[in-house]
């Protein structure tokens, strides 16, 4: 078995590339991605281990990227760091990461909460700063009893810190890992996963579809995966896993899916092949 979805301290998941890596380990798996928010910063460490402890780690990024309907989380994979096309998007994505938490920061203090980006960034250790950050910044702050609490009442979507990330196409991230020899993968889509949705998907880039993911019932598994039968999209599958202080529901433990490990291998055949300079 393999997990095609985790994040380390590289981005906002709780233990380091190494660790993530032996956990895997530990849980049997053969092979993972590793897929932090908005680099790649953690592959190298994660490869070491890998090396290690006999778990090949493919080389992925989680990108946000702006669809009809708003924001989706679109999984790379075969992507290497270092790759000087692929890094200087990151370096971007990571700096409206930056202003995103400022801003929410500032919301926040407008509420009369105490807090300070100081706080977020000691959160983050120097990995992407996500929301998760603020949400920990909150809990040690004693703002909230739970990590959840902070996305119910201030930072979750419609809540009054929210504030929106700045969401490039599907079609220009698809058409930026296809150049390095990379493929695209839709994550956790629940009750977007329809034929008609992923049709569309598919048509600015999109190659695969995550199937096998924490958040889908039975019923959004089989239509997803229905979709991509009928589409010819290559399907993958992870925990989302970020670490044991995650609250349950939207990730789940390293492993915990049951993706095979033929599901890389029929990834794999999707590679576009690489061009341009590295």
């Amino acid at each position: 078995m393999i997990d095609l979805h985790c994040h380390s301290t590289a981005s906002d998941g709780v233990l380091p590339p190494a660790e993530v890596v032996a956990v895997a380990a530990a849980a049997g798996l053969t092979a993972m991605a590793l897929t932090d928010h908005d680099t790649t910063a953690g592959l190298d460490e994660a490869r070491a281990a890998g090396a290690q402890l006999g778990v090949e780690v493919v080389g992925g990024c989680e990108f946000s990227v702006g669809v009809e309907w708003g924001e989706m989380h679109l999984l790379g994979y075969f992507i290497e760091p270092g790759d000087r096309d692929i890094e200087e998007f990151l370096v971007a994505a990571r700096a409206d990461r930056t202003r995103r938490a400022r801003d929410m920061v500032s919301k926040l203090v407008g509420l009369g909460l105490a807090i300070s980006y100081d706080d977020v960034a000691r959160e983050s250790g120097g990995g992407a700063i996500g929301r998760p950050h603020v949400a920990r910044a909150l809990l040690e702050r004693g703002h909230v009893h739970a990590i959840q609490q902070a996305f119910d009442r201030y930072i979750g979507r419609g809540r009054p810190a929210f504030v929106e990330k700045a969401l490039p196409k599907l079609a220009d991230v698809a058409g930026l890992v296809h150049r390095r020899g990379g493929v695209v993968s839709a994550a956790h889509l629940k009750s977007r996963g329809t034929l008609a949705e992923l049709t569309r998907l598919k048509a600015d880039g999109l190659d695969a579809v995550e199937t096998r993911h924490p958040s889908h019932t039975g019923d959004y598994l089989a239509t997803i995966t229905d979709a991509a039968l009928a589409l010819d999209l290559a399907r993958t599958g992870g925990s989302d896993w970020h670490g044991e202080r995650d609250a349950a529901g939207t990730h789940a433990q390293l492993g915990s899916q049951q993706v095979p490990d033929e599901w890389l291998t029929l990834l794999r055949t999707r590679r576009p092949t690489l061009t341009g300079p590295h």
